[in-house]
């Protein structure tokens, strides 16, 4: 009888995992990329345009500090499960943009 409630009882846990509304929703990321090349009142629409279209990407803000180098950071919020920092890297290089991981602000 034991065996029997421990089983039942890993199968109700097993399904209201399942059946949670938390369950199979990526992690939404932060990361802030280096963008080479922006050196134009154009390149940062630019940069801003190619990162929004890439799928998965939630929100982007990209900031000109010409004090630091690069001088041009992208700081872009992204579903995980849709897209990777690889993917935003090479959105913005095949623009013309190089880019690098600068700081991954949420995991």
């Amino acid at each position: 009888m034991r065996i029997s409630f421990v089983r039942r009882a890993a199968i109700t846990v097993a399904s209201l995992a399942l059946l949670s509304p938390v369950a199979g929703y990526a992690a939404e990321r932060t990361v802030t990329l280096g963008v080479e090349n922006a050196t134009c009142a154009l390149c940062v629409p630019i940069v801003r345009t190619v990162l929004q279209r890439v799928p998965g990407v939630t929100s982007v803000d990209v900031v000109e500090n010409y004090s630091i180098s690069p001088p041009v950071s992208a700081t872009v919020v992204f579903d995980d499960d849709v897209t990777n920092v690889d993917a935003l890297i090479n959105a913005t290089t095949n623009a013309g943009y190089p880019s690098r991981l600068a700081l991954n602000t949420g995991d």
